[in-house]
């Protein structure tokens, strides 16, 4: 996948990081040198003391968004714009991060590589789910995962999940965290679910702390639809770890993979593999 045209970018910083307002300078003057456009949206050029647009504004009019901050960042950034298509790149501002991969000093470089058609697009299946209740249906997106947990630390949960419409499991517990391939190295890595490679369309059920030792983690096709209830408490939807919802008795949640993906823009070089040996210290 290429870009029709590298005309126009637009920036959104990380919240409540006013620093970031010289990184923003540098990453504008970088691109105005070349000729290319650069807006901010709203809710960071008032971060910084600018004035910005509307960030779908952003999403309908430019060819690329760059975030700046860290992976969290990235992740809402392609939650928000997951309908449009647009490709995200991630500038770190910090750490390396499992996606927002490209450093600031490196940016000048890639700008060039972009221009002269060298890089990669690579597309991330999301997570579609529909939260059900007696007051309606509710639609949200996930990049990383789905986390279904109990309100309070004092009992187990209880989940009955079925699978195409077919019983599949009930889980008592701490609940279960349903993640993507990109989500897998978050908390359901740290879970004792398997990784994922990135661009695989399947997405993994793990167990929270389950009370039968043989509740083990489960990867789904990703033609797959899974439907979660509970009958008898509250249950607590965490979409990557940025939004809450509920639903209770009565309810339900169904996940999916959604039919549209995230587009992620790397450098033609960007090897998962290698990334994962860094954050994860493999072969120290």
């Amino acid at each position: 996948m290429k870009l029709k045209q590298f005309r126009k970018v637009g920036i959104i910083l990380r919240p409540s990081t006013p620093t970031l307002k010289e990184v923003f300078l540098q990453s504008k003057t970088l691109f105005e040198r070349r000729g290319i456009e650069v807006l901010i949206d709203t809710n960071s050029a008032s971060m910084i003391g600018l004035l910005g647009q509307p960030f779908e504004l952003l999403c309908k009019t430019c060819d690329i968004l760059l975030s700046i901050g860290g992976d969290g960042t990235l992740i809402s950034v392609a939650r928000r714009s997951h309908s449009y298509g647009i490709p995200v790149l991630g500038v770190h501002a910090g750490k390396l991060g499992f996606m927002a991969d490209l450093h600031i000093a490196e940016l000048e470089d890639f700008i060039e590589k972009i221009e002269n058609g060298n890089y990669r697009i690579d597309k991330r299946a999301m997570l579609e789910a529909v939260i059900v209740t007696t007051e309606g249906e509710r639609q949200v997106i996930a990049f990383n995962d789905i986390v279904l947990t109990r309100p309070s630390i004092s009992k187990m949960i209880h989940l009955d999940v079925t699978v195409d419409d077919k019983a599949f499991n009930t889980y008592y517990g701490d609940g279960v965290i349903v993640a993507t391939p990109t989500g897998s190295t978050a908390y359901n890595l740290s879970a004792g679910g398997p990784i994922l490679f990135p661009l695989t369309n399947v997405f993994v059920l793990t167990p929270i702390c389950p009370h039968s030792l043989t509740q083990r983690p489960v990867v789904l096709p990703g033609h797959f639809q899974m439907e979660v209830r509970t009958p008898e408490s509250t249950v607590l939807a965490i979409v990557d770890g940025q939004n809450i919802y509920e639903f209770h008795e009565g309810d339900c949640i169904r996940i999916k993979l959604a039919d549209a993906q995230a587009h992620l823009l790397h450098k033609q070089e960007f090897n998962y593999f290698d990334v994962l040996k860094e954050k994860l210290s493999w072969g120290d």
